[in-house]
């Protein structure tokens, strides 16, 4: 059903475009404003897209962006679905198996998270290497179609370790502070308690937040290399240390930080 669903949309995009990108971006919390530094070739609201579900949140604006990027083609989704937002991590990821059918070879995913690393301050970039998935759904359940891919993915590399190298050494030669982590997926949409603070902390993660992990999930699923970005936008680690969060106050950090990161992904798009 989601390979006739995803060619469904396909036929639509393509009615409308013949641009053929080269990388995917999925813009999360603090990198909305990258699209606006896309010269853009089309883009199409999520809601006239055949089977796309529509971002709830406010700071999404629910479009899918094709154009250029540092002089590289590329689709960005300039807004994302949440688990928490009613979707299943199916409808979350949906809009990943049109991607891939656009073509695209690398994607870049970012997020706003949680630190619960005591190195890691609200501001800080990390470049994940590995996740913790502990949502409560698992956007390849149900009837597998070979078509897609394999029934049982091995996730063992579902990073691009090698990738990650280059973008660290990439980062240092920038002068932009960027750390390495495990990202932990939750449902949300609440923030979390202290005691939950402290188990994260306990079994390795260093920022925590709610997307990215069906994402990831479905890329290694679709072989599509990617590269995962997180913006820490609040401390919640050590305990005595955590403040109340808003969401207001979340934006506004992933948006401060934001600029930097798109200043290092157009770096990075530049040397692929």
């Amino acid at each position: 059903m989601r390979f006739d669903n995803a060619e469904e949309s396909i036929t639509y995009i393509r009615s409308k475009t013949n641009f053929d990108p080269e990388f995917g971006l999925i813009l999360g919390t603090g990198l909305g404003n990258l699209s606006d530094e896309i010269e853009v070739v089309q883009q199409f609201d999520y809601a006239e897209i055949p089977h796309f579900a529509i971002s709830t949140v406010e700071s999404h604006k629910s479009k899918l962006i094709f154009g250029f990027l540092a002089g590289r083609k590329v689709v960005a989704m300039a807004g994302r679905f949440h688990y928490y937002e009613g979707y299943s991590a199916a409808e979350v990821t949906f809009p990943l198996i049109v991607l891939k059918k656009l073509g695209i070879k690398r994607l870049f995913i970012s997020n706003a998270a949680g630190s619960v690393n005591p190195s890691i301050y609200a501001g800080d970039l990390v470049l994940v290497r590995d996740h913790i998935n502990l949502t409560p759904d698992n956007p390849l359940r149900g009837l597998n179609d070979e078509r897609l891919g394999p029934r049982f993915p091995d996730m063992l590399h579902a990073y691009d370790h090698e990738g990650n190298k280059k973008v660290l050494a990439l980062a240092s030669k920038l002068g932009i502070n960027l750390y390495e982590g495990v990202y932990l997926g939750l449902q949300g949409p609440n923030m979390e308690t202290p005691a939950e603070y402290k188990f994260a902390h306990i079994i390795g993660a260093d920022v925590l937040g709610m997307s990215t992990v069906s994402e990831v999930i479905m890329a290694k699923y679709l072989s599509l290399p990617l590269f995962v970005f997180s913006i820490a936008t609040n401390r919640c680690y050590p305990l005595d240390e955590i403040g109340v969060s808003t969401v207001d106050e979340v934006i506004k950090m992933a948006q401060k930080s934001g600029v930097t990161l798109s200043k290092l992904i157009k770096e990075i798009l530049l040397t692929l």
